[in-house]
């Protein structure tokens, strides 16, 4: 009997706990010898870095591409504007940033060479910090708007703008006044054909769609004979002597002659520091004369406001860039392309 139980128990052995022993060993032994897969080499857009020369603090900070155009966004276009319309200004602001740093685009005042970029946006694209931002949004609103630009930056990762596969040089203003302008209109010979004239509405709501500055006579001819010595123009009923020659396809003064002295109405506007090229001159009393511009910013490429009247209306961040910056196509940046 007690042979018999000893055998039963030694068959339960061997049926029960022997199969684990192979379980385990097999399970072990598979493991060892399965070969790994080795992880897919791809280095996301995040990771890239760019440098950029921040003018507050007069030192180059190198940060990733995708923070730095976060703070473009918040600084460029008002957080308040629709989800679409800061999408396409992340992927303009993108794509500028891969255009100066791979090199195709390069101002001709090279005042950051150890940069990419810059923060003034006379210069490259204005930026801030998220510290900066929130400080100017204030503490009811900060989180909510930056929140907003994040999702638009993150939504939009990666994307750039290209012209028959090319990057594009994606140059964006405040408010056309009506009507954006051609290239070469605003910068001589830049003849991007990319870059077309376009109706832009809904810009009617920005402050600085409409601006009048009053000059005094004497100023306003000290102003141009600073510039030009052999400047002359009868001072008594001065408008006689001013003559807009001929509009650009934007609305805007081509050329004027001033007295004695032709030149285009870009000079002018920067001579004036006005907002606009597109601009009307008033006898303002006796002794001023006043200049009242539409629109702010060169008037090249996106009009921001324009931009928000098609995000309320409905339009995708795709359709606002492609009504901007004419046939265009979006693509996805290549790390090699940095």
């Amino acid at each position: 009997m007690k042979n018999f139980v000893y055998y039963m128990f030694l068959m339960m052995l061997i049926m029960v706990v022997l199969p684990l022993f192979i379980i385990k060993g097999c399970s072990f032994a598979k493991q060892d010898v399965a070969p790994k897969k080795p992880l897919p080499l791809k280095r996301q857009a995040e990771e890239i870095k760019i440098k950029v020369y921040v003018n507050s603090e007069k030192k180059t900070e190198e940060m990733p591409l995708e923070e730095y155009v976060k703070g473009v966004v918040a600084a460029e276009m008002p957080a308040e504007f629709g989800a679409e319309a800061l999408k396409a200004q992340a992927v303009a602001a993108r794509t500028y940033a891969v255009g100066r740093m791979k090199g195709i685009y390069k101002s001709k005042e090279d005042i950051h060479p150890d940069a990419h970029v810059c923060t003034d946006f006379a210069h490259c694209q204005a930026w801030v910090s998220k510290a900066e931002a929130f400080k100017k949004w204030g503490a009811i609103n900060s989180f909510k708007y930056w929140s907003k630009i994040e999702r638009a930056v993150k939504q939009t990762e990666g994307v750039i703008i290209t012209y028959d596969g090319k990057i594009i040089n994606p140059v964006f203003h405040s408010n056309s006044g009506g009507r954006t302008e051609n290239a070469e209109d605003v910068w001589e010979g830049a003849n991007e054909p990319y870059l077309k004239s376009v109706a832009s509405s809904g810009e009617e709501n920005s402050a600085s769609y409409k601006n009048t500055v009053v000059f005094k006579i004497e100023d306003f001819y000290d102003t141009i004979k600073n510039k030009y010595s052999d400047f002359e123009i009868e001072k008594k009923d001065i408008l006689q002597h001013i003559k807009i020659i001929d509009y650009t396809e934007g609305n805007r003064v081509r050329n004027i002659r001033v007295g004695n002295i032709s030149m285009k109405g870009t000079e002018f506007r920067t001579l004036f520091s006005l907002k606009s090229a597109n601009f009307k001159l008033e006898n303002e009393g006796e002794d001023s004369i006043s200049i009242t511009t539409l629109g702010n910013g060169h008037g090249a490429g996106m009009s921001q406001w324009g931009a928000n009247y098609l995000s309320v209306g409905g339009g995708s961040y795709e359709e606002i860039l492609k009504y901007y910056y004419r046939g265009v196509d979006l693509a996805q940046l290549n790390i090699n392309d940095t």
